[in-house]
């Protein structure tokens, strides 16, 4: 293929400072290719708790549950009772795991605002006009709440973040890693409830059932860290962006642009009249959405109270937030289509919904492995006598709360480097660290909270992520020599950074017992 000018690449192929975490990664990457596909990696964890279940059950393996005093022993699963309810409950276990209906209506909704062309019209707006001295900011506070755009959100905003740095004459491979980086780490930093936070708040809730049978953790428990955490994490990207990576970036130099070449690609980023006119009428339908929300909570006696008259975790609007966030990302992405002309008749609705949910079907699959996998580990008791063991370990060592977080935060971060899925680490963690913090007075809402920082911020240094392999194909559209090392140079600092920054907003906001989300508290009592 030829170009216009040859080019001159200064930048070193594999950086010395970069060798020996290269090799590192090379490791990761080996050692996670090896991992099976997460559907079998649960099914077979399924068969690993029932041979353990049987191995303990005949040793007499038993703890004592502080919280009810009560002597709990290991359920043998090969037991002809145990394997007649594992039968007979498959079904119940797939049909009744918190995460799946709530991430489906909450999914429907969404599918029609993405299909619409609502959510990346909002993007696109964010972005489109921003000043070059706010560039960097702005796109990176719109990636992290690009997550409300699930996955997809990936496709709209790196090629977006690319074309925005471009378009004030800074470097568009810059424009990209900023935008993966505000995207990828900040998929738990949000300014309103996604699929993630019914997603974890299910999984979260079946993991605290294990020692209070009544706990639920809603999708809103992390909302107000959430939503603050989105600028936090804006400013990290942008501090290091300006101070350190502007200057990197400087040194390398883009190939030219051959107009002919079949690999360009060209993202649209202003809005059209259509757009503006559907955007204007679509924030008047959510302030109409949220008028007419807010008047039905009014009255004492609304059902979207609970029978205190209260907005509880059992009134009607905390226990059906996500049927409210669906329908109104529901209402509003009509609204927008029919404005805009992207839904002309009825039937485009449904089949929008259709569309919107099939990259979500493997989650499903991985669902029905994973409700399983939690059903058993319940089941045997193994959970929660490891969560009691565990408890009691960290206790005779006398350390505080603050240590123990610490240890739960790098656990994390560690195992995110090998399994990117977030949903897929905290089904394997959720059921140990939950109830075992539990015991140790650690409210679920600030495992989950830990949970997010540790998981987000190193899934942009790893090769075991989709996204990682995704946004170097876009790289390469600027640079077509571009490797991992390339990609590393930029995105170790920025994960460095928010690990550090979103840490100490962790540490800081749970130290004042400022409750997470509505709702949520810091701490839990037994009892």
């Amino acid at each position: 293929m030829s170009r216009n000018a040859a080019v001159t690449d200064t930048t070193p192929k594999k950086p010395a400072e970069l060798n020996w975490l290269m090799r590192l990664l090379v490791i990761i990457e080996k050692a996670g290719n090896k991992l099976p596909h997460p559907f079998w990696l649960f099914l077979s964890l399924a068969v690993v708790v029932m041979v353990l279940s049987a191995i303990f059950s005949a040793t007499g393996l038993q703890a004592v549950n502080p919280a009810t005093d009560e002597t709990v022993s290991v359920t043998n699963l090969f037991s002809t009772e145990s394997l007649r309810e594992i039968v007979a409950g498959a079904t119940n276990n797939f049909v009744t795991f918190p995460p799946l209906g709530l991430v489906l209506i909450v999914l429907i909704g969404v599918a029609v605002a993405e299909q619409s062309g609502l959510i990346p019209a909002m993007l696109r707006a964010t972005i489109a006009g921003a000043s070059p001295k706010w560039i960097t900011f702005i796109v990176a506070l719109a990636g992290t709440a690009a997550s409300i755009a699930s996955d997809a959100s990936y496709m709209i905003m790196i090629p977006l973040g690319g074309l925005a740095f471009k378009a004030v004459g800074r470097n568009p491979l810059l424009g990209c890693v900023v935008a993966y980086a505000a995207t990828s780490g900040g998929y738990s930093a949000a300014p309103m409830v996604n699929s993630m936070d019914t997603i974890l708040g299910g999984l979260s809730t079946s993991a605290a059932q294990i020692i209070d049978g009544d706990y639920v953790v809603s999708p809103l428990a992390n909302f107000y860290f959430n939503f603050i955490s989105m600028f936090v994490v804006a400013g990290a990207i942008t501090l290091v962006t300006e101070l350190l990576l502007t200057k990197r970036a400087d040194q390398i130099e883009l190939d030219e642009p051959d107009e002919n070449d079949p690999d360009n690609f060209d993202v649209k980023m202003a809005l059209d009249s259509n757009e503006k006119r559907g955007m204007v009428i679509a924030v008047a339908s959510i302030v109409a959405c949220a008028a007419i929300l807010f008047f039905l909570a009014l009255p004492e006696g609304s059902f979207l109270r609970d029978e205190a008259g209260a907005f509880g975790p059992e009134s009607g609007l905390m226990s059906g937030i996500a049927a409210i966030i669906g329908f109104g990302f529901f209402i509003v992405g009509i609204v927008y289509g029919y404005a805009t002309g992207s839904i002309k008749k009825t039937s485009d609705i449904p089949d929008m919904m259709g569309k919107g949910l099939l990259p979500f079907v493997p989650v499903i699959v991985l669902f029905f492995a994973a409700s399983q996998f939690l059903a058993l580990f319940k089941m045997s008791s193994l959970g929660e006598i490891l969560a009691i063991r565990g408890a009691e370990f960290f206790g005779s060592l006398d350390t505080g709360s603050f240590v123990i977080l610490m240890g739960g935060w790098l656990l994390v971060a560690l195992g995110a480097l090998f399994l990117t899925s977030g949903s897929g680490l905290w089904t394997l963690m959720a059921p140990v660290l939950v109830p075992m913090f539990m015991l140790l007075s650690i409210a679920p809402e600030t495992t989950q909270a830990l949970y997010r920082i540790g998981d987000s911020t190193t899934n942009i240094i790893s090769p075991m992520s989709p996204y990682f392999v995704v946004v170097l194909g876009f790289i390469q559209r600027y640079k077509k020599d571009s490797g991992i090392g390339t990609l590393l140079s930029f995105t170790i600092p920025l994960s460095f950074a928010m690990f550090v920054f979103w840490g100490l907003l962790f540490f800081i906001w749970w130290s004042t017992g400022i409750p997470w989300g509505p709702g949520s508290a810091t701490s839990y009592q037994m009892g």
